[in-house]
């Protein structure tokens, strides 16, 4: 179910980002779908599986083609996984928290997932068609976020100097 949720919500998320810069209700709606996504079936199901079945976490680096990350995940990660996925359950609550809640707090939560789907790419498998199609969904959400947290405040310098920005 929550990976269905995951598809459903970055699909919504990515068509929202396609019409971000020129809709503010597309902006709304591809902030929402990745808050939810975060908040409810990232961190919410991380901790879920965690007190269920921690044991879940064993396989995820195996599809990595790198063995530093696999012989850091099964040495490191695995026998620790309340630590580390408890990070990961927090990181997911506050980047969906952030994503929320607008203004320069959304564009902190995006660049942070940013990052995350960044680090993702390392882990190979299914993480390689996810994690390019989230960037792109990202990037677009945080250059529409900029842009309007910039005509909010006026600052035509700023409008300007993004992409994708008719001037007046």
């Amino acid at each position: 179910m929550e990976r269905i949720m995951w598809l459903v919500l970055g699909a919504v998320a990515f068509v929202a980002a396609l019409r971000a810069a020129q809709s503010p209700t597309a902006r709304l709606v591809g902030r929402w779908a990745l808050g939810v996504l975060m908040i409810v079936f990232g961190a919410l199901v991380n901790a879920i599986y965690l007190v269920v079945d921690p044991d879940y976490y064993g396989p995820f680096a195996d599809q990595s083609p790198f063995p530093f990350v696999r012989e850091t995940w099964e040495s490191l990660v695995v026998p620790n996984a309340g630590f580390f996925i408890g990070i990961l359950i927090v990181f997911e609550a506050v980047t969906g928290v952030l994503i929320l809640s607008g203004g320069r707090r959304t564009q902190l939560g995006l660049l942070a997932l940013i990052a995350f789907h960044i680090g993702q790419l390392a882990f190979g498998g299914v993480m390689w068609v996810w994690a390019p199609l989230m960037l792109i969904t990202l990037l677009l959400l945080l250059r529409a976020e900029r842009q309007a947290y910039a005509a909010e405040r006026g600052d035509t310098q700023v409008q300007q100097s993004l992409p994708g920005q008719l001037s007046s």
